[in-house]
């Protein structure tokens, strides 16, 4: 069986930051035809034999068999399943009251979020470095995003609190699937990368039956057009499940919050993405943001 390096869970995330950037780019133009449900089924549903296909290789390239999946692994898992549905449930109705840079910067809020919840609940503590470094990074998100809470407009309770909600929703509901991906995975106690495919391919198997019989009671229509617009669907199935394969590969070979905090440099595809697509232009604040959520990796990678 061939070794796994110290810095394989660095080259995961960065193919997960980058994936998930376009994948939710990919997102927010489906969202446009699609309801908010049917928009998070397409990324399970077209993932699902892309994600086959990876465990059958992942088992013939480590050369090793399927574990049996004990208890911890399927509480977890399940758990998973229904958070990272509501979190891409909560970050798509985002976009419908936030442009595409705002919503996904309040999502990656839940780089922080990983480290208060995993601190807490599943005994995962940071050093002091590595808090500093969550911390800079977020701050540079909200500096990019130039996301504004004002007490009024909470209390009023609009469009752009419902925005804030649903942004700061998203990015808890995957904090929570991150943590729970990393504890299914281990419990497996086989190779990291094999215990990652499995539960990659156990929950977008999962969670494609969710979502289709609830997009079925819901609105039958929706359905037929999931099969219509069958090209965006299939690059946000493809860019879901290379997206999803660095982050469960990551979080299995590192603590979640380290993974998330690298995560962040997703953000420069997505203003990237943001410039190119819907022609917004960049301001100093935003590069001084930038220069935050850099500042915020070098602390993780070098220090903390």
């Amino acid at each position: 069986m061939l070794s796994i390096s110290e810095s394989s869970w660095i080259y995961f995330t960065l193919l997960a930051a980058t994936m998930q950037a376009v994948r939710t780019a990919g997102q927010k133009q489906l969202s446009g035809k699609l309801n908010s449900m049917a928009t998070t089924a397409v990324r399970y549903v077209y993932a699902l034999p892309f994600a086959w296909v990876y465990l059958w290789w992942m088992l013939e390239f480590r050369d090793v068999s399927v574990p049996t999946l004990n208890n911890d692994f399927l509480f977890y898992a399940l758990i998973a399943c229904f958070t990272q549905i509501i979190g891409t449930a909560c970050l798509v109705t985002a976009f419908r009251y936030k442009n595409f840079a705002v919503a996904t910067s309040l999502a990656k809020t839940e780089a922080i979020q990983v480290a208060i919840v995993g601190a807490l609940l599943f005994a995962a503590p940071l050093n002091i470095m590595g808090w500093f470094s969550i911390i800079v990074g977020v701050v540079g998100v909200l500096f990019v995003s130039k996301v504004k809470f004002n007490p009024r407009e909470i209390l009023k309770g609009s469009d752009a609190t419902i925005g804030l909600l649903f942004g700061l929703g998203a990015g808890l509901g995957l904090a929570i699937t991150m943590l729970l991906v990393r504890e299914s995975s281990l419990s497996l106690n086989v190779d990291l990368l094999v215990s990652a495919a499995i539960i990659l391919v156990f929950m977008v198997t999962v969670q494609s039956i969710i979502s289709v019989v609830y997009v079925y009671f819901q609105d039958k229509s929706q359905l037929v057009l999931m099969l219509k617009h069958w090209r965006l669907c299939l690059f946000i199935g493809v860019t879901s499940v290379l997206g999803s394969i660095g982050w469960f590969t990551g979080v299995s070979l590192q603590s979640s919050a380290y993974v998330k905090a690298l995560g962040q440099v997703e953000f420069f595809i997505t203003l990237a993405l943001t410039y190119r697509l819907f022609k917004e232009k960049i301001t100093a604040i935003e590069y001084l943001g930038m220069f935050l959520i850099v500042l915020s990796v070098v602390i993780l990678l070098l220090w903390a």
